[in-house]
């Protein structure tokens, strides 16, 4: 079922980002008067192969226009009457050019067709973070509840924190909120460092050049470091060794086997350490302390969950300042994304490790539902995507822009049957990009 969720939330997340993009291409064509043969959400034929298993599952012709829903989930199109694209070369294009075509309009109007993908998804992604900032607001863990210092992971050992450093600094300035640890331009930056407290001397931590590759392959649930907390029993697992034993919610464990407890790290280390065993566990309720014998799991688990002492802060915002919020965070995307390609260019962080395919956006949205983290990952996607089609490649948005500022600016248009080689090179590109990110790297992974 987790399965079938991850397939349903990346099909409906692609289903509209496609959508809105190839709209974007149909309202400027429309605009200029530009006839527009078809509008598909993904191809109706195998791509790039446009006389090849031609098959729709929906469609239907409105005008002059037939709109549909193809077979192959890869993307979409519209066919802009009198263009080189993906599903027409020049051979279509013979004649004088029609005042109802592509190519019979002033190279500017072109321009703006060309671009209008781009321009939806940057409406799109700034209006679905605008929404959420102003629905939802913006949690944040001060970073005064990281008193008690930190617990460090895998990776946060690699850089040199150890559990119960206090983080005072990131980068020499001293900061308010938690999250701002693991900020993508503190990850990503060249010379970025976090200064500890440590038995009372302050330590610089240097995060290594190639970091962002170990960091990239991390689950959700182990960023880096974590607040160190003090915590009392919120739910006794029914049936569970810890309830058999007699711990109730609301009771707080103050030794183990003989060890004093405080932070939930040390119960953890302690029930680690007596895997399998019945421990003596001390337990403060209310007024009275208890011993309760209670038997250790081969996982170290005595069966209930925690209650965080940990506060989290909410800021509100009005849809006024919503918007400019939605703004920075929607170009904030796109800013990491090209301090990404610098990186890989720079050959600090691998290639191969960064990109990903359809395997990896659907585990990005889990096998539950959330509406909150959908939109929020849809809005991080229509930026990409955004970012991915202005980059200038023969086939993507990116490479028409350039040819037509070419032909602007120095009045002269390339040649159709340049044209035509450039969409093939360019196509060519696009499918060996995706033949390595969505076979090559999945059947490594198998073998790995």
């Amino acid at each position: 079922m987790a399965i079938l969720t991850m397939i349903g939330q990346l099909v409906l997340a692609l289903s509209i980002l496609v959508g809105l993009h190839e709209f974007g291409h149909f309202a400027f064509a429309k605009l200029f008067k530009i006839r527009v043969d078809k509008f598909y959400i993904f191809f109706d034929f195998l791509f790039p192969m446009p006389n090849v298993a031609n098959f729709a599952l929906v469609k239907k012709k409105i005008g002059e226009t037939e709109y549909g829903i193809g077979w192959f989930p890869l993307g979409g199109y519209v066919q802009i009457h009198g263009m080189i694209d993906e599903t027409q070369d020049a051979s279509a294009l013979a004649g004088p050019p029609q005042p109802d075509e592509f190519r019979g309009k002033p190279a500017w109007q072109r321009l703006l067709v060309m671009l209008g993908g781009i321009i939806m998804n940057v409406i799109l992604g700034i209006a679905i973070f605008a929404a959420m900032t102003a629905h939802y607001g913006e949690t944040f863990l001060p970073a005064s509840e990281a008193r008690y210092g930190i617990i460090p992971n895998g990776l946060g050992r690699e850089i040199g924190f150890r559990t119960g450093d206090k983080i005072v600094k990131i980068n020499g300035r001293p900061f308010t909120e938690f999250d701002d640890v693991f900020k993508p331009d503190v990850i990503m930056g060249d010379n970025s460092y976090y200064t500890v407290e440590r038995n009372g001397q302050l330590e610089d931590l240097k995060i290594p050049k190639n970091f962002l590759d170990k960091f990239s392959k991390q689950s959700e649930d182990s960023l880096l470091v974590r607040p160190r907390e003090t915590f009392a029993v919120d739910r006794v697992t029914p049936g569970g060794n810890a309830s058999k034993a007699g711990l109730l919610a609301g009771d707080v464990i103050t030794s183990v086997a003989g060890r004093p407890v405080q932070f939930f790290d040390e119960l953890q280390a302690v029930l680690l350490a007596n895997k399998g065993k019945t421990v003596a566990t001390v337990v403060q309720r209310g007024s009275q302390t208890l011993t309760l014998n209670i038997p250790v799991t081969e996982s170290g688990r005595i069966g209930f969950e925690r209650k965080s002492t940990l506060k989290v802060g909410t800021r509100k915002y009005t849809v006024a300042e919503a918007i400019p919020a939605g703004v920075k965070k929607a170009f904030g995307v796109i800013g990491l994304q090209a301090r990404a390609f610098a990186k890989i260019g720079r050959g600090e962080i691998s290639a191969s490790e960064s990109l990903g395919g359809p395997v990896e956006i659907a585990q990005q949205f889990g096998g539950t539902w959330d509406w909150q983290h959908f939109w929020g990952l849809a809005g991080g996607l229509s930026m990409v995507l955004a970012f991915m089609n202005l980059l200038p490649i023969p086939a993507l948005d990116g490479g028409h822009v350039v040819f037509l500022l070419y032909e602007m600016i120095l009045r002269r248009k390339p040649s159709d049957a340049f044209l035509e080689g450039a969409q093939r090179v360019g196509t060519v590109l696009i499918l060996a990009l995706m033949a390595y990110v969505i076979v090559f790297k999945q059947v490594m992974k198998l073998f790995n």
